[in-house]
């Protein structure tokens, strides 16, 4: 421990190195220093800092560590002021994007830079700025850039590797010239360009129309034109012969690309694109290992439950997760404007939207659950600048395998660890029967999967060997394209989501029994869709109110499909007080208001024609079998153990762990209904895992520990909110 931490500056950077020093306890006392008095005020007002002075030699005076934490043309200005009040000992340093400039003030000013001076940069940050701004894990999971002299104190560079290793952050060693020559390409170079590109089409008398319909690539390039420019000017001045020295590289490989263009030399163009091309895909491989680890959601959070509680009033649970996938997909390849209310703005729908704008979809929003997509038609679609990424999403890879199975283009699709272990050959195998080339990965078929496009695909019939509302809706989808009609029989009903939303957009689909007919060579015309409540989500508070003393809630707007009410047949089946209000149709899906109470459940033996219709309920059902009096048996639900988890022997672990008898089997498992006690709860990130036993707090002895919640947005963004808002006492921790 420190005794005294002084930074020099509280913006984005300083106030979020001083949060981790504050909640890590890394120091006694931290100081600071700033040009803005409102800065220091609001810095003691949130208890971040000790002491505030706007005149940096009083802060630095009894300072074991100083942090520069200023716009980069201050520094000598700041070493002046702080030159004679500074000890020797103190260990100086900075958090700059630029180091050059930051040694060659040191050295006008000590002469000698001092050997306790440390340079360093942090390469994180965001378009927010001020004191306000600031986060204890923004520095988590990213790179920081040491760059010592050749005399540098070992001590000194060893106190500043601990501290940003103490953040969260990678910590590397470069020298300064060759961090000034790699941050002038990789970031200034960028932004530089982002700020220039903005600025120039803001002068463009349609640049509303720009802006409006700018698809991916113009949005996540130009993002960081949202940045400080105070901050940017002052980077581009201090770097500056490392960034014309770039952009005079960049300017060249422009114009010969456009020398190319205007004289319609075909092999000089197809040249540059193949070996950027190639470049691009070797370095994608390269990184793969560790760019196959990242997650949608970064941060590691924890649920934490006291027992007891009840629920109680109306509540609208998140939008239907798979009628927002389909209503991507389907307005993506639709002609016209498809219109969106309802979507579900959950990770795992994010990524099939950030998909289809990666194929040169033009998709506003979504804002408020609203969404607009400009179709471009069964043969619009563009090949992606690179991998798809899926993150958790199976309904995107299963489903977007059949609409890529068809393209002119290769593409390859990639997901999170927990995606990329689940196994994609159920799909891959029937759209291999109708002409496609794809390949998994590994003995397991898992991600990535490379789909090798310009193929013919031919209609079949097909029995599936399992019941798979993703699978066959691949089908149904690679269908659009094939030669004459495909038949999809199933072994027993799946949800028809895909099947009604067809429809809706204008393509003829029948259903005969567990019979699907559909024909190649047609149309899809845009329509408005409005999503309704998701009932897998709606499923835990259903089940949370069954449990719970005294609860009496009504799910408002719920979709009723046929295909997905297996969670209330089995409710009822064990004395669920369940009543369907208020029935009606939106955009050919059915919709009710459902009121649930307080009910003495009783195990039974779950009838087997209702386990495809509450395939993803069971989760939160064996929660309602833990409270039941008597014993649950659930049989042919083997689809359970490749979900995100392997839901029979998670659930079952999670169980036993609150002292309830669960016997997992190879299709199910029996529950003997008990009391539960509290527990520390794995939920190998698998959210329907975390929410089940969140819910289970309801009827819980202790207090619940959840772990490894972070992908509970990838379905229910207000999960904790509305659980909290209707009765349980839930907190959520970062660890």
């Amino acid at each position: 421990m420190l005794n005294q931490v002084t930074f020099i500056g509280l913006g984005l950077i300083g106030s979020s190195l001083a949060r981790v020093i504050r909640a890590q306890g890394l120091a006694k006392k931290i100081v600071a220093s700033s040009r803005s008095e409102r800065t220091l005020q609001t810095a003691l007002d949130i208890a971040l800092i000790d002491e505030a002075y706007t005149d940096a030699a009083q802060a630095v005076a009894n300072a074991d560590l100083v942090v520069l934490a200023m716009p980069v043309c201050s520094t000598e200005k700041v070493l002046a002021s702080i030159k004679h009040a500074v000890r020797p000992t103190t260990i100086i340093t900075d958090v700059g994007s630029t180091k050059g400039n930051v040694v060659d003030a040191a050295h006008r000013v000590f002469g000698d830079v001092p050997s306790h001076f440390i340079p360093a940069h942090p390469i994180a940050g965001s378009e927010q700025s001020g004191v306000l701004a600031g986060k204890v894990d923004l520095f988590k999971g990213h790179k920081v850039i040491i760059t010592p002299l050749a005399h540098s104190d070992k001590q000194a560079i060893q106190h500043v590797q601990q501290l940003w290793q103490a953040a969260g952050a990678d910590v590397l060693t470069m020298t300064v010239e060759r961090h000034d020559e790699v941050l002038a390409k990789t970031s200034h170079l960028p932004h530089f360009l982002a700020f220039s590109l903005v600025h120039a089409l803001a002068k463009e008398s349609q640049n509303l129309d720009i802006f409006r319909y700018a698809a991916g690539g113009f949005r996540d390039f130009t993002r960081i034109a949202g940045s400080d420019p105070t901050m940017w000017h002052d980077i581009f001045l201090a770097n500056k012969a490392s960034i014309l020295n770039a952009l005079t590289s960049f300017n060249a490989g422009v114009e010969q690309l456009k020398a190319a263009v205007e004289t319609e030399d075909s092999e000089a163009i197809l040249g540059i694109l193949t070996r950027a091309q190639a470049a691009r895909h070797h370095f994608t491989h390269m990184l793969a290992g560790t760019a196959y680890q990242k997650t949608m959601t970064t941060k590691n959070l924890q649920f934490v439950l006291e027992a007891g509680g009840t629920l109680q009033g109306n509540l609208r649970v998140a939008g239907d997760k798979s009628i927002s996938h389909r209503s991507i997909m389907l307005g993506s390849i639709a002609e016209g404007v498809t219109e969106v209310s309802g979507f579900l703005e959950g990770e795992d729908a994010l990524a099939t939207l950030q998909a289809f704008r990666d194929m040169g979809v033009v998709i506003e929003g979504p804002k408020n659950g609203e969404v607009r997509i400009h179709g471009v038609g069964l043969n619009g679609l563009q090949a992606p600048p690179n991998a798809i990424y899926c993150g958790n999403s199976g309904t995107s890879m299963r489903l977007l395998s059949g609409i890529l199975a068809a393209q002119k283009f290769d593409t390859v699709m990639t997901g999170d660890p927990s995606l990329s272990k689940r196994p994609m050959e159920r799909i891959a195998k029937p759209l291999r029967q109708m002409g496609a080339v794809i390949q998994t990965t590994g003995e397991k078929g898992t991600p990535p999967v490379s789909i090798k496009g310009n193929q013919v695909l031919k209609a079949m019939t097909y029995d599936m060997p399992v019941a798979s509302a993703q699978v066959k809706s691949g089908i149904l989808l690679a269908a659009l394209w094939a030669e004459g009609e495909t038949v999809v029989t199933e072994p027993a009903p799946t949800r028809d989501h895909s099947e009604r939303m067809l429809r809706g957009f204008g393509y003829d689909v029948s259903t005969e029994g567990s019979t699907i007919r559909i024909k190649g060579g047609g149309k899809l015309t845009a329509t408005k869709i409005d999503v309704p409540a998701d009932i897998s989500s709606a499923a835990f508070f259903m089940v949370g109110a069954s449990i719970a003393p005294n609860a009496d809630i009504v799910l408002e707007h719920v979709g009723i499909n046929p295909t997905r009410i297996g969670v209330i047949n089995i409710l009822k089946a064990m004395g669920g007080d369940l009543t369907i209000m208020n029935e009606r149709e939106v955009g050919g899906e059915p919709v009710a208001d459902i009121r649930v109470r307080s009910a003495k459940l009783k195990g039974i033996h779950i009838d087997e024609a209702d386990v495809p219709l509450a395939i993803d309920e069971f989760p939160a059902l064996f929660i309602a079998a833990a409270c039941a009096e008597g014993t649950t048996v659930l049989t042919g639900a083997e689809e359970l153990r490749v979900k995100e988890s392997d839901r029979i022997q998670v659930m079952a672990d999670g169980l036993i762990t609150l002292g309830i008898d669960a016997k997992p089997t190879p299709d199910g498992m029996v529950i003997q209904g008990g009391t539960m006690g509290g527990g520390k709860i794995i939920s190998h990130g698998d959210h329907r895992i975390a929410m089940s036993f969140a819910i289970a707090s309801l009827r819980a002895t202790g207090t619940i520990e959840i772990e490894d919640c972070a992908n509970v947005a990838t379905s229910f963004p207000n999960f904790v909110s509305l659980a909290k808002r209707a009765g349980l006492k839930i907190q959520v921790l970062e660890v």
